[in-house]
């Protein structure tokens, strides 16, 4: 049921871009959107409230605030993202449920390593402030991880 609310929602406002896009691609960028504009949104609070902008000291390392929240925010968009493109985005696809997730999580583990050698590249090395690093740093990952869902983890098994 909620599947087919998202689906009415987003192919309501399709309508004026079906001449520029495939449906499946802006149903990406709307849902992917979202995820992004609420990873962005726990990011910011997360960095600058939860963390006060302060290092987190463990035991064995040390990790700056803007590394740190960005591990926060993902913990919440790794699942609704997954949970978005496999039963909105990609529902196409007839590789297995399992298979899906693994590849997903493997593609999420490359868009963190991602993630944190391009926030380091921003922040630290070219002083961006940190949401604005993050701003960049997810819109170089979202094109890299949309390919990869698309070609990889989300693909249709052509049938014999």
């Amino acid at each position: 049921m909620l599947r087919r609310i998202i689906l009415q929602i987003i192919d309501f406002f399709y309508q004026p871009f079906a001449r520029v896009m495939p449906r499946q691609t802006f149903r990406y960028l709307a849902c992917g959107g979202g995820n992004t504009a609420m990873d962005i949104l726990l990011y910011f609070i997360c960095y600058n409230f939860v963390l006060h902008k302060e290092m987190i000291h463990l035991p064995f390392i040390d990790i700056s605030a803007h590394i740190a929240a960005l591990f926060m925010s993902m913990a919440v968009t790794f699942p609704t993202g997954f949970l978005l493109s496999k039963y909105v985005v990609f529902s196409d696809s007839n590789i297995r449920g399992r298979v899906q997730l693994f590849r997903y999580f493997l593609l999420v583990g490359i868009c963190i390593l991602l993630n944190y050698f391009l926030m380091k590249l921003f922040v630290d090395r070219l002083h961006f402030y940190p949401t604005v690093g993050k701003i960049f740093t997810t819109a170089l990952v979202v094109i890299f991880s949309y390919l990869t869902q698309k070609k990889f983890t989300f693909k249709v098994k052509q049938t014999a």
